[in-house]
């Protein structure tokens, strides 16, 4: 079974140079391991989603310009993660704050083609199917 997801799980983005971490806001008042619940709402840039160090996504286009000023040699500028959509699939049984609860096998896509997984979920003590 998956484990559900939490504020401060470590995520990583197949384009970003870090790891980032999930912040959750306490709005949805559901705790998980004593920290707040994710859901697969919580994909909100710069406030759920943090910066995964640099990206290296030629969709970016900070990335691209930055690359073509360099003659062509890849040139990684910071990341600012795009992510519109919610993440796919979550848990569709648990379900709070009016949508499913994410767990660690979900991901998330950033508009510069990058996926975004769960490499930890912040908590061990709460599976959940």
């Amino acid at each position: 079974m998956a484990m559900h997801v939490c504020s401060g799980a470590t995520l990583q983005c197949s384009f970003g140079l870090a790891p980032s971490t999930l912040m959750v806001l306490p709005t949805n008042q559901m705790m998980t391991g004593h920290m707040p619940a994710a859901n697969i709402a919580d994909n909100k840039p710069m406030v759920n989603i943090l910066p995964f160090g640099m990206c290296t996504s030629l969709a970016n286009p900070t990335v691209a310009s930055a690359t073509a000023a360099a003659m062509g040699v890849l040139t990684p500028m910071p990341c600012i993660p795009v992510t519109p959509a919610p993440w796919v699939t979550g848990a569709p049984t648990v379900i709070f704050g009016k949508m499913p609860a994410l767990n660690n096998t979900s991901t998330l896509m950033c508009n510069w083609g990058g996926v975004i997984s769960v490499v930890t979920p912040g908590q061990t003590m709460e599976q959940i199917p």
